[in-house]
Formats: structure tokens, C-alpha cells, sequence
């Protein structure tokens, strides 16, 4: 467990993960799943190569689909954000 899962964890925060909705981006893009499907290991340093700084999906939501797209389809195997989302939610919930 990460000191950021922990700390949101004694601060109440963290949902429950049965939920991949509420699944933090963090856990959701683990380094596995980063190091699977593009050059680097974590969303964090994913969105900082894009410029990006969103730390929620509705932060996410706010960046227009046609940059991150294009960001998403350079920097990993998905053509798109919306592939990359399902597949991670797919194999968080396989979990």
C-alpha cells in the first residue's frame, strides 16, 4: 500500500474497490498495468509527459478528448482514452 492509498485510507477517503468507478486513478493505472502497456510506470508520470495535471476523472473529463486521445494513442497501445479506461477497469475488476 502506497503512503497516498494509506493516508487517504486514515482520512476516510478511500472508497470501497469493489466499485471500479470509485477505484482511485492510481490503483486503477498501477505500475503494472503502466509498465504493460506503455514506457512508463505510473499515471502520474504519464499525464506529467502530456502536460496534464488531472488527479480525478472528472479532472480528466475536463481536458478536451482530442489532446488526451492523441496523448494516450502516443504514449501507450490504446488508440484512445476510452480503450485504455475500460481495459484498465476490466482488469482491475479480474482482480
Amino acid at each position: 500500500m502506497s503512503f497516498e492509498d494509506l493516508l487517504k485510507e486514515l482520512q476516510g477517503q478511500k472508497t470501497a474497490q469493489e466499485d471500479p468507478d470509485h477505484v482511485s486513478l492510481e490503483a486503477l493505472f498501477n505500475e503494472a498495468f503502466m509498465s504493460k502497456y506503455s514506457s512508463l510506470t505510473s499515471f502520474a508520470a504519464f499525464l506529467e509527459k502530456g502536460n496534464f495535471q488531472a488527479e480525478t476523472r472528472e479532472e480528466i473529463k475536463d481536458i478536451p478528448d482530442e489532446l488526451f486521445d492523441r496523448h494516450v494513442a502516443r504514449e501507450t497501445s490504446f488508440s484512445d482514452w476510452k480503450t485504455m479506461l475500460n481495459t484498465a477497469t476490466t482488469e482491475y475488476a479480474g482482480k
